[in-house]
């Protein structure tokens, strides 16, 4: 079966009048990086007046408009794989899993199996639900790859719909664990800064002034050796929001190869350690559920990896 595609409006707007065309157009379709833009380009994806633009590099115009075909995800990466999961709760709506660091959530490309959705596919037979299309079925939210803990996925569209509703007005208790590189100061405080795609690098998120709101409570638990275990509520939850932010007050987290910059003993000890993630765990996770109306909240601890980060830093 062919795949189909879906057509993107983008008007360029006045402050990327005279970039690149490729540029101009990752401002106007956030949704797209970039790169994947330039291959599109390339492939004669993009019209103007229904007429192909194939030069990545040509000078954009305020107010020009574009089409931009967009493959439909093929579906084929999806299929039932057997891979460990530490199931918290299940029902017949929902299941909470604490998720390894390390595991992909769902398919995308560079990772077109051994993710979650692979492993809930065999272990729900099916059943899960399909408001999120056949590319993240059953997936409500996500956390990043080396990120672990607790997450939460639908098995009904109606245990889905709920959950959104809930993600949207964000009502959902989620609370991170996070060694900082050092101690913030104040101990406790909140960030609140919008963000977005960072315009210089489309595979980071950056504070925007056109960006979501992003809001990061956070409170330190625990002085370390050079860090410190800091808990990060959060009040929305935005791609990247707590290494960003956290970042932001000058306390990124050790380890993220992203936005940290770990050096001297800390990048001895995380190298000796064998660590190479962010030092980030998803440790609660509180919500309503969505078809029984029952108050659930779940705990994760750190995972060994973290703890034996965490040790080795007590002052």
């Amino acid at each position: 079966m062919d795949r189909g595609v879906d057509i993107l409006q983008a008007t360029i707007g006045q402050a990327a009048d005279g970039w690149r065309l490729d540029r101009a157009l990752a401002d106007a379709v956030p949704t797209l990086s970039r790169e994947r833009l330039k291959v599109l380009i390339n492939a004669g994806s993009v019209t103007r007046d229904g007429v192909a633009v194939r030069q990545p590099s040509a000078k954009a115009i305020a107010g020009e408009r574009f089409e931009v075909a967009v493959p439909t995800p093929a579906p084929a990466h999806n299929e039932a794989q057997e891979i460990p999961l530490t199931i918290v709760f299940e029902d017949d709506h929902l299941i909470v899993i604490d998720k390894q660091a390390g595991l992909v959530v769902h398919p995308a490309a560079g990772n077109l199996d051994g993710t979650l959705v692979n492993a809930l596919l065999h272990h729900c037979g099916g059943s899960l639900s399909g408001i999120g299309g056949v590319a993240r079925p059953g997936i409500v939210h996500r956390i990043d790859k080396d990120t672990s803990g607790l997450m939460v996925a639908a098995k009904t569209d109606r245990a889905h719909e709920g959950l959104a509703k809930q993600f949207a007005v964000h009502s959902i208790d989620r609370r991170y664990k996070a060694i900082t590189n050092g101690a913030p100061t104040p101990p406790a405080g909140k960030v609140d800064a919008p963000l977005a795609r960072s315009p210089a690098d489309r595979k980071k998120i950056a504070i925007q002034p056109h960006g979501k709101r992003a809001v990061t409570h956070f409170t330190t638990e625990q002085r370390l050796r050079g860090a410190a275990l800091v808990e990060c509520r959060l009040e929305t939850g935005r791609t990247h929001q707590v290494r960003v932010h956290m970042a932001s007050i000058g306390h990124a987290l050790l380890g993220d190869p992203v936005y940290g910059r770990t050096k001297g003993d800390q990048k001895a000890l995380l190298d000796r350690l064998g660590f190479h993630r962010q030092a980030l765990h998803a440790a609660h996770l509180g919500f309503i559920h969505p078809v029984t109306r029952t108050p659930l909240a779940f705990e994760s601890a750190m995972p060994a990896d973290m703890q034996e980060l965490f040790s080795h830093l007590i002052v």
